[in-house]
């Protein structure tokens, strides 16, 4: 099974990205490019962004040229730009042709610098687009995860062939597009009263509210450079030729390290570079997307601020990367933990601040129009004073899963993972908010009750004495009855709430925790969500009323636990139908969003999204390990990740891996990938 090249795979009728669009002159050469459509919208699909970033803050740059989200430092600081939330307002930074064109954007192999390729019709030019990162000096051989950043985007603009106009526009704003800074323009570039600098040897002029505006023509072999940094630090003081040499290295380098070799490692490489794009190298954090109140349905309510650790996505992102073999970031995320669960100590927090912080109130930004009109625009997230008993289970099923793999577990995580298993004890049979966070009344959620059950089974494996052990195996075994009496419906499928009908597609995991099921009540779970929450290959989370306006596109990571369960079940080939379209479903450049529209394949909610990068990896490595025979991969995540790796930390963890799996990914790094502090 090989990756479909296409953008997406639409439905007969719908209308999205091509490999190459086609763009007209922009009026004024204001206003970003649309698809062969003529524009009817401000704003361009989420399909046209692709992402770049420094593993502190991140940026998204559309097909057009147009840089519309950015943040520098933190992800979670106010952008430099955010026209992706308001058009009128938000910011940003464009490099367009001003006649018409067609434009072909792509990654640089196992890296996250972006090239776009913008062809008219007397000739074309290449933009390449990154945030310079490199490993910082003094880092250990195979150490990733100590880094050095200069807060900055690059921008290269290559003449290749022909003469091609451009119009550049730098349009920064401050405090989420609240003000506007005032521009100063100077022989080496832009300054801004806010402390952003732009140093660029061309001459801008500044258009008021437009920003400052270069207007140049590339001829083939022309060469030029765009360094914008972030206020509070000064510019780089190596070259742009420089800085993406060393960006290069590291990225190639860090890739290389994977031990995939299956048949989608291009759709996997990709998707572990988006999640490395989305961990926070100061703290180990990870978050669950680079952005903000992009709506998981036009026009609603149903928009949320992402740029936080939630620790249930973090341990499933680590899975992801440890069953490629990477193990620095779960050595990082290890000591983050700790310190984000001392910061709300005694209560566990479903997520925290990209530092550890526990508090993260929620306002609204009622000045900003949002993505397509789409407002509130958020920040902060109330639902981390929810309570979510699932997230126990993972967080336990992680410890588990990072000393399998040869990671050592402290006496201080040994003493954390005792206090989680008897807070267990005491909560499991409380309402929760569930997986989804429903703004709901809480429930009894079987979800929730299956991962308590994982988090006394992994305890008992990890710690504890003998009365401890007694203690969590006489919970987890009456958590068992309780599912089994109050969680299963007439037809012998799961269901989402004790006691109720209505089915979850959290409940497709539910095979991969170990809990023990007959497999009867797996295969009439899996077809209950079929029939009743998937749309061909996509499937929603849930069809209860949520009390929130709008109706929420298919959940990504959902349809990849679909494929999941029917590999499980022995159904290769129906799993294998829905995870070509999955595949397909990508946009050109392989991301993802949170959700999709079944209907027109539009790309839903924040963007790029963990949760769906973290499921590709894991569905793509269960056919690897599955073959014919689903007993192979009839395991918890644990034994499944060994199968893969072996290990991944440890003394000589890189040969015991190799003996285990006949996989070996990069032998060492280099010095070509370390960053000088002197680029700061």
């Amino acid at each position: 099974m090989t990756r479909r090249r296409s953008a997406a795979g639409p439905k007969p009728g719908a209308v999205v990205a091509a490999a190459s669009s086609r763009h007209d002159a922009p009026a004024g050469a204001s206003r970003p490019g649309s698809e062969a459509a003529p524009v009817t919208s401000a704003y361009l699909p989420l399909r046209d962004y692709a992402l770049i970033g420094d593993c502190h803050g991140a940026a998204l740059v559309s097909r057009s040229g147009s840089i519309d989200w950015c943040t520098f430092g933190r992800f979670d600081s106010a952008p430099v730009f955010c026209r992706i939330l308001d058009a009128n307002r938000g910011g940003s930074f464009s490099v367009e042709p001003t006649v018409s064109f067609t434009s072909e954007p792509l990654y640089v192999a196992g890296t996250n610098i972006l090239e776009t390729t913008f062809r008219t019709a007397d000739g074309s030019v290449r933009l390449i687009d990154f945030m310079p990162v490199g490993r910082r000096e003094g880092a250990g051989l195979h150490d990733y995860v100590t880094l050095e950043a200069p807060a900055a985007v690059v921008r290269i603009i290559e003449g290749v062939e022909g003469r091609v106009p451009l119009r550049i526009r730098f349009d920064p704003t401050s405090d989420y597009g609240a003000h506007r800074p005032t521009l100063a323009t100077m022989e080496s570039g832009v300054t801004s009263s806010d402390g952003t600098q732009l140093r660029a040897a061309m001459n801008f002029r500044v258009e008021g509210i437009s920003g400052a505006i270069c207007d140049l023509e590339v001829a083939a072999g022309d060469r030029h450079e765009l360094v914008l940094h972030a206020a509070m630090t000064r510019a780089p003081d190596l070259s742009a030729a420089e800085l993406l040499r060393i960006t290069r290295s590291f990225w190639e380098e860090w890739s290389a390290y994977s031990r995939y070799s299956g048949e989608q490692r291009e759709a996997v490489v990709r998707s572990a570079l988006a999640l490395k794009l989305m961990t926070y190298a100061p703290s180990g954090a990870l978050v669950a997307a680079p952005t903000t109140s992009l709506p998981e349905a036009i026009g609603s309510e149903r928009n949320w601020d992402y740029r936080y650790c939630w620790l249930r996505d973090s341990t499933l992102t680590l899975y992801a990367l440890s069953v490629l073999g990477y193990s620095g970031e779960a050595k990082r995320f290890h000591d983050y933990l700790l310190t984000a669960c001392h910061s709300s100590y005694p209560r566990l927090q479903i997520m925290y601040g990209i530092d550890a912080e526990p508090e993260l109130p929620e306002r609204t930004l009622e000045y900003l129009e949002g993505y397509e009109r789409s407002r509130p625009v958020r920040i902060g997230n109330a639902a981390h004073d929810q309570k979510q008993h699932d997230v126990v289970g993972e967080v336990v099923g992680w410890a588990h899963l990072y000393e399998a793999l040869g990671g050592r577990l402290g006496k201080n995580t040994k003493g954390f993972v005792v206090e989680l298993a008897n807070r267990v004890l005491d909560e499991w049979q409380e309402p929760d908010s569930g997986l989804w966070e429903s703004r709901a009344e809480p429930k009894r959620y079987v979800y929730s009750s299956v991962m308590s059950w994982v988090a006394l089974d992994r305890a008992a494996r990890l710690v504890g004495s003998r009365s401890q052990k007694r203690q969590w195996k006489d919970a987890a075994d009456e958590i068992v009855k309780v599912v089994l009496s109050e969680g299963v419906d007439g037809g012998g499928s799961l269901v989402a709430a004790l006691g109720e009908t209505d089915i979850d597609a959290a409940l497709l995991r539910v095979p991969f925790t170990g809990f023990p099921l007959e497999q009867p009540t797996i295969e009439a779970t899996v077809e209950r969500v079929r029939n009743e929450l998937a749309e061909g290959p996509f499937v929603n989370r849930y069809a209860a009323d949520d009390r929130l306006k709008g109706r929420e596109g298919a959940f990504l990571l959902c349809s990849f636990w679909l494929v999941d369960a029917l590999l499980w079940l022995g159904r290769t080939v129906e799993a294998r139908r829905n995870f070509e379209q999955l595949l397909d479903a990508a946009n050109e450049v392989g991301l993802y969003s949170e959700e999709i529209d079944s209907a027109t394949n539009a790309l839903l909610g924040n963007f790029p999204q963990a949760f769906t990068h973290l499921a590709l990896i894991h569905t793509a490595t269960l056919f690897e390990l599955a073959g014919d025979d689903p007993d192979a991969i009839r395991a918890t995540d644990a034994r499944l990740a060994k199968k893969l790796v072996g290990a991944t930390a440890g003394p000589f963890a890189a040969w015991r891996a190799f003996r285990q799996s006949g996989r070996l990914g990069r032998f060492r790094s280099s010095r070509d990938s370390m960053m000088p502090r002197k680029a700061r």
